[in-house]
């Protein structure tokens, strides 16, 4: 088992989480978060005329997936809705968005965030007669840059 300072060292659980966006958002209650990615296209080079080693392979632009996350429906809590309905002519209100994996105790040890995050798609709850859940609703969030860093 590893260890730390004589204390075990334990995975972060994925469960305890807080998304915050800027300006007039706050903080917002989300119950998942995923496509939190970066993909390094890649580029072969011709390098030499030999047919045994003929190409290189070399990282190219990099590419940011878009952010999916998901939330109850809340009556009258249209401030997502608002902020898509903005889009106009290609100007958006772009916001930095951190989503912070906290500890036990509340503390924030892994930071994720997005710059210039804006929506770019609003899914609506599915409505069934027969289920007995919560409304969810989901929204997608394209971003120019990803940073993660460890602690708040």
């Amino acid at each position: 088992m590893i260890e730390e300072n004589g204390n075990n060292v334990w995975p972060l659980p994925k469960f305890y989480f807080t998304v915050k966006l800027d300006s007039q958002y706050n903080t917002a209650s989300f119950q998942e978060v995923s496509g939190l990615e970066t993909v390094n296209q890649q580029i072969e080079y011709r390098y030499d005329n030999s047919p045994q080693f003929s190409t290189i392979k070399m990282p190219g632009i990099a590419k940011l997936g878009n952010a999916m996350l998901k939330k109850a429906v809340f009556v009258k809590d249209n401030s997502f809705i608002e902020w898509y309905g903005a889009i106009k002519m290609n100007v958006i209100k772009r916001e930095t968005v951190t989503i912070q994996l906290l500890d036990e105790q509340g503390s924030p040890k892994m930071t994720s965030t997005l710059q210039n995050a804006w929506p770019t798609k609003i899914s609506s709850a599915d409505i069934k007669s027969d289920a007995n859940e919560v409304a969810v609703e989901t929204l997608e969030f394209a971003y120019e840059a990803l940073t993660v860093s460890n602690g708040s």
